[in-house]
């Protein structure tokens, strides 16, 4: 195939490089083990807290979103364990999906993919669960396959005012960067993002 011009992906992701940074990546490659790596590593982690509006640390994690997902499933939570996860798109399920496969017990709040995940319906599961069985709430914050936000602040204002242990996991691939998000005041456990989004 013959193209004329400069190639332009249009699609949600991997999102288009910038000539600026093309241009930074032509340049030679430094010792990953060397001072200026360090440097230019510490100073990555520092400007992500912005970005996350965090005064906690940053961690980086070689993967895809979907290795993110799995960090964070199998580093806060244990095999057998319950979680909760909202039906707002494709993504959302593939979480589902990657959380069965890692053997834990998942309880899917079905949605219709018009809407994100439902604060009222939120708290009617948690004050059911009078024994604290979940674990962990699973959000997708923006998903990729139909534009839902969920409003994160809202789900922990609800897990805080039912005094519910569970953890909030957020995936927040496809919005952070380019919507308001909060991971500090919004009280979210875990944010997973990953770099070929926004």
């Amino acid at each position: 195939m013959i193209r004329t011009g400069r190639h332009f992906l249009q699609i949600p992701g991997p999102t288009n490089i910038p000539d600026r940074v093309l241009r930074v990546i032509g340049r030679p490659i430094i010792d990953h083990r060397g001072v200026e790596f360090a440097k230019s590593a510490k100073e990555v982690l520092e400007g992500l807290r912005s970005i996350f509006q965090t005064n906690s640390r940053v961690v980086m994690y070689p993967s895809s979103g979907t290795g993110a997902w799995e960090a964070a499933l199998v580093n806060t939570l244990s095999p057998g364990d319950r979680v909760l996860v909202f039906e707002t798109g494709h993504f959302s399920q593939l979480w589902v999906q990657l959380a069965q496969k890692m053997g834990f017990q998942v309880e899917q709040v079905p949605g219709s993919w018009r809407a994100g995940a439902a604060a009222g319906e939120l708290e009617s599961r948690l004050n059911s669960d009078k024994g604290h069985v979940i674990k962990a709430v699973l959000v997708v914050h923006n998903e990729t396959s139909t534009g839902v936000t969920s409003r994160v602040a809202e789900l922990r204002r609800v897990m805080n005012r039912v005094g519910h242990s569970a953890l909030l996991i957020v995936d927040a691939i496809s919005s952070l960067g380019s919507m308001d998000y909060r991971h500090d005041e919004w009280e979210v456990d875990v944010t997973i993002a990953a770099s070929q989004r926004a």
